[in-house]
């Protein structure tokens, strides 16, 4: 007798599995497993029928409903009722199931069904990786050439255009770089998530740019220029009128980053003054502090 398996452990659901649940869980295994992907390779190849099998027995509620009754006597029953089980065939030859139209069924479609060999063709999946990118190469927009493996281990170089405005979370498609076809099917799409590294001296906020600038203490008090550098290499002269406060807030309209979907616009640059206090200062400095501290004492 063929020995007792748990085909909700073969395909990693839980015995209370809805009929969608035990269908992704298959489609994913399937894809995994199939022999296309994995050629000459017999535990997968042996792999790939035991998901089958499982999947053609929980997939029918009828069958279902007799396993979860018999469990360990399942395939005494099944012996006594059409023959044994675990007779599969996944080329969908001879008297056995026919997995070519349980692909069909499963994965229809443009692009999936039987091939021209009689074999399954189906299409590679998507394929989603995610890469970090400088903020100035968001500013900009960038060519990237990265390297991924495929599932037979084998290095594959893509050039992927970021573009600009891109910003965390950013999906840049591109087409026919994903997983493999199976049987002559299309290869799947490349799905690139982007994460933009931190910036020793900008912080983004949406399409806004925040940035801290240190000032000194005699501009603070009576007002002047100072000079705030702009993302892409402009510098703009901001002017500080008197008596600012330590984090006031400025904004310069249109200096921030390119809107990803209308390049042409862009956001603002926020400037946080810091107040930049001297190290040392003269004795006739520190004469002029002190009568400054008085006059400030007696008025107040």
């Amino acid at each position: 007798m063929v020995a007792y398996q748990d085909y909700y452990q073969i395909l990693g659901v839980e015995r209370t599995a809805s009929e969608a649940e035990i269908k992704k869980a298959y489609r994913k295994l399937a894809r995994q497993y199939h022999p296309d992907i994995n050629p000459g390779n017999a535990t997968a190849e042996a792999k790939f029928k035991e998901i089958n099998e499982a999947y053609e027995v929980l997939s029918d509620s009828e069958k279902r409903e007799k396993y979860d009754r018999f469990g360990r006597d399942w395939q005494r029953y099944q012996q006594g009722n059409g023959g044994p089980a675990g007779d599969y065939d996944w080329n969908g030859t001879g008297n056995s199931t026919n997995f070519a139209d349980l692909f069909e069924s499963l994965f229809g479609g443009s692009g999936r069904g039987t091939s021209s060999s009689g074999g399954v063709r189906m299409d590679g999946q998507d394929v989603e990786h995610q890469a970090e990118i400088a903020l100035e190469e968001a500013f900009s927009g960038t060519q990237r050439t990265l390297q991924f493996h495929s599932p037979n281990g084998q290095p594959r170089n893509v050039t992927v255009k970021v573009p600009v405005g891109a910003d965390n979370g950013t999906r840049v498609r591109v087409s026919g770089e994903g997983g493999p076809g199976i049987g002559g099917g299309k290869r799947g799409d490349l799905y690139l998530i982007l994460k933009i590294a931190p910036h020793p001296r900008y912080e983004r906020r949406g399409d806004d740019l925040h940035i801290k600038i240190s000032v000194d203490l005699y501009t603070m008090v009576l007002g002047g220029e100072v000079r705030v550098p702009a993302m892409g290499g402009k510098t703009i002269n901001l002017k500080i009128p008197a008596s600012s406060q330590n984090g006031k807030m400025h904004r310069i309209g249109g200096q921030g980053m390119p809107r990803l979907r209308a390049p042409e616009t862009r956001g603002d640059l926020f400037v946080a003054l810091e107040v930049q206090l001297p190290s040392q200062i003269s004795q006739r400095e520190r004469e002029l502090f002190e009568q400054l501290r008085a006059m400030t004492m007696a008025n107040s």
